[in-house]
């Protein structure tokens, strides 16, 4: 194996290490160096151009893609190339640079829109109130029992008390919640 197709694959193995990072939440902490218009904030993973509340935005994870596939796809010209030699260092450096630039692209697009991903609210405790169940437990008169209760799609126990007592079985509905962990439930009415 030639120097040039081991020096690409290096290329490649410290965007693969810079991608471990990023997925790790690993932080590079250099302060905040300025070049020019660039704004280095490497502590947060990210590259501003232009001023820093705004501008083109690299993460870490786009670096990472443009380096991998320019170091991996510049080993693979370069090794079709015959591996040693100008012709082989500029076949990898024009290969390399047309699988990067695409990659880095869709990279940043990915990461754009896993971070801007919409998200159901956090649950409260009073999104409990109205929700219906049934009782695991038997609840009785002055104690707590335990229901069932479908939250967000999932099956919940939570402890309950009623103003009366309440056999396994029972269809029930919450009415209040003193707690994270208990509610106060009523039979649901029976439809006749």
């Amino acid at each position: 194996m030639s120097g040039l197709v081991v020096t690409f694959l290096a290329i490649g193995g410290f965007a693969l290490l810079l991608l471990v990072l990023s997925l790790i939440g690993g932080h590079l902490h250099l302060g905040h160096p300025h070049l020019g218009d660039v704004h280095f904030h490497t502590g947060h993973g990210h590259v501003h151009f232009g001023h820093p509340d705004g501008g083109t935005e690299l993460s870490l994870p786009v670096i990472a893609g443009f380096l991998g596939a320019f170091g991996f796809g510049g080993a693979i010209a370069a090794t079709l190339a015959g591996g040693h030699g100008a012709l082989a260092l500029m076949v990898a450096l024009v290969v390399g640079v047309l699988a990067a630039v695409p990659t880095a692209f869709l990279a940043g697009k990915l990461v754009h829109a896993a971070m801007n991903m919409a998200t159901d609210a956090t649950l409260s405790s009073q999104d409990l109130v109205g929700t219906t169940g049934v009782v695991v437990t038997p609840v009785p008169a002055g104690g707590y029992g335990e229901v069932r209760l479908a939250v967000a799609g999932q099956q919940i126990k939570f402890n309950a008390r009623a103003a009366q007592p309440l056999a396994l079985g029972t269809q029930v509905f919450v009415i209040e919640v003193p707690s994270p962990t208990s509610v106060l439930v009523e039979p649901t009415p029976s439809v006749q």
